[in-house]
């Protein structure tokens, strides 16, 4: 379906928002190889094995290049690590319930799994300082987007952080 609105619509921004049901990393893959790609959002799992980007190959490097850097902690350890830079956030609308305010921390990472394609994605973890809920992530493929941008396309769509 995201293929055929995509070439009804080639120029239009399209953002496919989606719960982890969606966190596929073909869908995902797919969704970014397109020549005007679809910017997808869902969550991810806290145990996600995210990486650093591939490091550059050598002059004369022989064999297929590296998809992947080292490997990243899990979200859940950086979640709890007490250096994690939390930016508090003003959410309007917060699932029809009026404004509030969330923590998020947000960077960059490879998402792989063996067989699989490698997608970079922007992760964005939430956290309820009031303890409401228990920390969220959260994958955009659009590397550049917004982390509060990223949590407002998320919680527009029917559902909760619950």
């Amino acid at each position: 379906m995201l293929l055929m609105v995509r070439r009804w619509h080639p120029q239009r921004e399209m953002v496919a928002v989606a719960d982890r049901a969606y966190a596929s990393l073909k869908l995902l893959d797919r969704c970014r190889r397109l020549s005007e790609p679809i910017t997808f959002v869902t969550r991810l799992r806290l145990d996600a094995a995210l990486y650093e980007p591939a490091p550059p190959r050598r002059p004369h490097q022989i064999g297929k290049p590296r998809i992947k850097g080292e490997r990243l902690p899990n979200l859940s350890e950086v979640a709890a690590d007490p250096r994690t830079v939390w930016e508090p956030t003003e959410i309007a609308n917060w699932y029809r319930s009026g404004e509030r305010t969330v923590e998020v921390s947000s960077e960059t990472a490879v998402w792989y799994s063996t067989g699989l394609p490698a997608v970079a994605v922007r992760w964005v973890l939430i956290r309820d300082p009031e303890g409401g809920f228990e920390p969220q992530a959260l994958l955009c493929t659009d590397l550049d987007a917004d982390p509060e941008r990223i949590v407002r396309w998320f919680v527009k769509r029917s559902g909760s952080l619950k």
